[in-house]
């Protein structure tokens, strides 16, 4: 598991010893946030492309997602509803965002609370019924029907076990991807066939 040497570089600019203070950073975020609500308002994108994968092939597509530097991903449609699985799948990016949001409050929680992580991997898996997708089998549901997270973590004093369930809590309480899929919003879909029009925006 590497990353692509550029966003590594990107990354590193920001592995100082010590490490940034995410009290410090977020501390003006906060007071800005209590005296302008607006302000703390913010939209996350992504959209796909098919400037290299033609619309009409059915089993591939490609996203792109990030702004300050956008990360372009191939996308295979799942081999249980007759697709190849040779790229990630979109209940799998479902699958990272949840294991990344995670990831990354338990990080931003510990450096606030002064704990010095030594180790951490989280893993998300999400489960489906396919026949729902397939339109197949009496009212089974479209969609993830199961959920399961494994946090492996350590911290470099050994802190109790009580103490890193304490993080992780705190962490879990803060995941927006987490609370999201067990609170879902309402979720409008817009049809635009009209891509003059679009364009002319």
């Amino acid at each position: 598991m590497t990353l692509d040497p550029k966003h590594l570089a990107q990354i590193q600019k920001f592995a100082t010893t010590p490490p940034p203070s995410v009290r410090d950073r977020q501390l003006p975020l906060r007071t800005r946030y209590q005296d302008t609500p607006d302000a703390a308002r913010v939209f996350d994108h992504a959209s796909t492309s098919d400037k290299q994968v033609p619309a009409h092939h059915p089993l591939h597509g490609h996203v792109v997602c990030g702004e300050a530097i956008p990360v372009d991903i191939p996308v295979s449609v799942h081999q249980a509803v007759g697709g190849e699985s040779d790229f990630p799948c979109p209940g799998e990016l479902l699958a990272a965002a949840l294991a990344s949001c995670l990831d990354t409050a338990i990080r931003l929680v510990a450096n606030i609370k002064g704990i010095e992580l030594k180790h951490l991997e989280v893993h998300a898996s999400l489960g489906a019924d396919v026949r729902g997708a397939l339109m197949t089998g009496d009212n089974v549901p479209v969609g993830f029907q199961s959920g399961h997270m494994k946090v492996e973590i350590q911290a470099m004093d050994d802190l109790p076990e009580a103490h890193l369930s304490a993080l992780v809590a705190a962490a879990e309480r803060s995941c927006v991807i987490l609370q999201t899929l067990r609170a879902p919003p309402a979720i409008a879909v817009e049809l635009c066939s009209d891509l003059s029009a679009v364009k002319a925006r």
